[in-house]
């Protein structure tokens, strides 16, 4: 259960929010403070399963022959086998537009190594990497989960970005996402909440209003 500060500010990022003809999503701006980011072990890189789910669409496609990609085509928007991976390594500008369009990947941890050869370079500076399925997961549920997964990146950069929410969930469902994501940054921190400058967060159009 998120604390009311928080639920508060979200309810005031939504009433602040102009009317649009468009469905805007909720984000959440961390800014981070008294950490050396050039070093890649301060940086923070997490995948985040919201519990109130994301409120959007997030697109999944999976890597995966036989049954399990049969299983797939039920839950994810894309499944691509062996021949598919070798026609995306030798085009290069189609893989590049997959890995732009795509949440996540997720694929049978037997093809992990032939998508780090034929897809390595577009994947790994992307930090689109598969999410390897082991044969005793369940690809279904994997996917679902996927589905309410954020990803919490800072790169090099004291400001990020992530999503968490839509316009029409409520406060405090919004805030419970909010709770998760700032209680696994501050678990994550070499400092935990004082290597935390501010936190604020807006609808797409509308303006910030500080969270912590």
């Amino acid at each position: 259960m998120a604390d009311n500060e928080i639920e508060e500010a979200v309810s005031r990022a939504l009433e602040d929010s102009p009317e649009r003809n468009f469905r805007e999503t909720v984000d959440l701006a961390i800014n981070l403070r008294d950490l050396d980011l050039n070093d890649p072990s301060n940086r923070v890189d997490e995948s985040i399963v919201l519990p109130s789910g994301t409120g959007q669409d997030t697109k999944i496609v999976v890597f995966a022959e036989g049954e399990t990609a049969l299983r797939a085509e039920d839950v994810a928007d894309e499944v691509l086998d062996g021949d598919d991976l070798e026609d995306l390594g030798d085009d290069d500008d189609a893989a590049k537009d997959l890995a732009g369009e795509t949440d996540f990947f997720i694929a049978e941890a037997s093809m992990m190594q032939d998508i780090g050869r034929y897809l390595g370079t577009v994947l790994g500076p992307r930090g689109k990497m598969p999410e390897p399925l082991q044969p005793d997961d369940d690809v279904v549920e994997v996917v679902n989960r996927m589905k309410n997964t954020v990803q919490l990146r800072s790169g090099d950069r004291r400001t990020f970005h992530t999503r968490v929410g839509a316009e029409d969930m409520t406060a405090d469902d919004i805030a419970s996402n909010i709770d998760v994501i700032l209680r696994r940054l501050h678990t994550d921190l070499e400092k935990g909440p004082l290597n935390v400058d501010s936190v604020y967060v807006k609808t797409t159009m509308g303006p910030s209003v500080e969270v912590a």
